[in-house]
């Protein structure tokens, strides 16, 4: 027996080193863009082109593609630590895993091969196309379509609510293969601007209108797309779990700062029993969600049995946790926390979406449930 006490229920020193190098990259290049990047909604270019240069981008991918090899952990780490000071940065690192993990898990060696390099090397990145507009949390009612011919299949239909929707360089497309059956299939489709209709930015409605994708371009077997949706979306919850712990923690770095310095009654606030027990109880369940977060992630990276329900639960509680956080940091603020110039109301709205997508936190216990019986 080889583990020592001081092995156990820790990150590896390496990825502590990587984290450190990261949240510095964080502090001085990062965070003093984010009111910038919330404000105008713009795709921060510079920060993905940031993130490439030092490695981030690949953290999702093994070594033999160019990526890092260090696992999911380290990815969400890091997704965690970017989230602390800016949400939308933190997404690019998310999608990077979203938009490939099915050609991970499903594809073939020739498409791992032609997609996962130049993602690794942050040259491209990736977008998602499962929800659409009818079609949310229940992916299996999809009403976009792909048809054989010949040797190609020809796509039709609109997908919602996509990340990176009008700057991804490829697309990993869910449509229904077998109406009868109401079987559907992944596809990846490559960036043909002259056949896709987008609207919006970053995050918008992708309109595929007899979109040509050769038949090597299916992802896995015909049929199986809603195996291939649901074995990624299993994992890549984790970036949402991750990114709502980097929220909360960053909410609670700002207002135990703030509570230091404001002066009430003669006093920094911080003395005051009210604001200690906010403060305490937001950084306890945050360092909870983190825990659990930690060994889902773990969990994944071992493949071990049982993955879903740990990944539904840590994002379960890392969004619902940084949701409460983020309110209690504007009350801890008063009044100033409400308006633009403090972040705490920014990381307050970030919150709310590490609820809603990569399945509803509705969705989340249904899974929890089942998993349960």
């Amino acid at each position: 027996m080889t583990a020592t006490l001081t092995d156990a229920y820790d990150l590896p020193q390496e990825f502590k080193d990587f984290r450190d190098a990261i949240r510095q990259i964080v502090r001085e290049r990062v965070a003093p863009r984010a009111a910038e990047i919330d404000a105008k909604g713009e795709y921060p270019w510079d920060i993905r082109k940031l993130f490439g240069e030092q490695d981030l981008m690949g953290l999702p991918f093994a070594q033999e593609y160019g990526g890092t090899g260090t696992g999911t952990l380290m990815l969400n780490v890091a997704v965690e630590e970017v989230a602390r000071a800016c949400a939308s940065s933190a997404l690019i690192l998310m999608v990077q895993e979203l938009g490939t993990l099915p050609i991970q898990l499903f594809g073939s060696d020739e498409q791992k091969d032609k997609w996962l390099p130049k993602c690794a090397s942050g040259e491209w990145s990736p977008a998602f196309c499962l929800s659409e507009p009818e079609a949310g949390s229940d992916p299996a009612s999809m009403r976009t379509t792909a048809v054989q011919d010949g040797d190609e299949w020809v796509i039709n239909g609109t997908k919602n609510w996509i990340t990176n929707a009008s700057i991804a360089d490829f697309y990993v497309v869910f449509a229904v293969t077998d109406r009868e059956a109401k079987r559907s299939s992944a596809f990846i489709v490559g960036k043909l601007e002259h056949k896709l209709g987008i609207k919006g930015s970053p995050t918008g409605q992708p309109v595929f209108e007899d979109v040509r994708v050769p038949a090597q371009n299916m992802i896995g077997a015909p049929g199986k797309g809603l195996s291939v949706a649901l074995g990624t979306l299993e994992r890549t919850r984790l970036g949402a779990a991750a990114q709502a712990v980097g929220i909360a923690q960053g909410a609670i770095d700002y207002a135990n700062a703030y509570a230091k310095q404001r002066i009430a009654f003669g006093k920094p606030i911080n003395e005051f029993q009210a604001i200690q027990f906010k403060l305490a109880d937001m950084e306890t369940k945050t360092a909870a969600a983190r825990e659990l977060l930690y060994k889902a992630c773990a969990m994944a990276d071992r493949n071990e049995a049982g993955l879903g329900k740990y990944t539904s639960m840590a994002k379960l509680f890392a969004s619902d946790t940084a949701m409460w956080v983020t309110i209690e940091a504007i009350q801890v603020l008063g009044g100033y926390g409400y308006v633009s110039e403090y972040p705490v109301e920014r990381m307050m709205r970030d919150a709310k979406i590490t609820q809603i997508y990569e399945g509803t936190n509705e969705i989340q216990r249904m899974v929890i449930a089942r998993a349960m019986r």
